[in-house]
């Protein structure tokens, strides 16, 4: 009973302090859009490392409570959907990578698990983009045209360090337990 109940802790205060590290990486910010979103230091490192050692599940769960904190450090909505999508579904969707690559010791899943995180937080974005946020397209532009442009401008760039970070710290993220 011991050892689960010391599980547990382990897994909820790791959790704790990855979203700790996420929000600190998220200030420092490399370059930043108009309208919200920004190149950070990586700043979903942490959420991804949580996921990959803990799993999807739980993934989900912590990037979701992160994403609710980035929406009250720093509030930009234009309807309560809006919030939805660009803060709790857009990070959790970061804990996807792990149910594609849970401990795996292939880079190429974890690589395709970031990809694929990372994907799915820009289609929340995309959306919230093209449904809440087309009027800021430039005249004669579609909203569709304009919410891809936008958020891979920074989602990207993101997912490129992302996967360069993880790959650095991809050992000690292995031997530790």
């Amino acid at each position: 009973m011991e050892r689960a109940s010391s599980t547990n802790v382990k897994m909820l205060v790791e959790g704790a302090m990855m979203i700790a590290i996420a929000t600190i990486l998220s200030f420092i910010k490399v370059a930043e859009m108009p309208y919200g979103g920004s190149i950070t230091a990586a700043s979903m490192v942490p959420i991804l490392i949580y996921a990959y050692r803990w799993g999807g599940s739980k993934g989900l769960l912590v990037g979701s409570v992160y994403g609710i904190i980035q929406f009250l450090i720093d509030p930009y909505a234009a309807h309560p959907i809006s919030v939805l999508l660009d803060y709790p579904v857009a990070f959790a969707v970061l804990g996807v990578l792990g149910f594609v690559a849970h401990r795996s010791s292939s880079l190429v899943k974890i690589y395709t698990g970031i990809v694929i995180a990372i994907g799915l937080r820009f289609l929340a974005h995309y959306f919230s983009g093209v449904i809440f946020f087309g009027m800021y397209a430039p005249e004669g532009m579609s909203p569709y045209w304009y919410s891809l442009v936008y958020n891979g401008a920074y989602l990207v760039p993101e997912m490129i360090i992302s996967c360069v970070v993880f790959t650095l710290l991809y050992k000690q993220i292995r031997t530790v337990q």
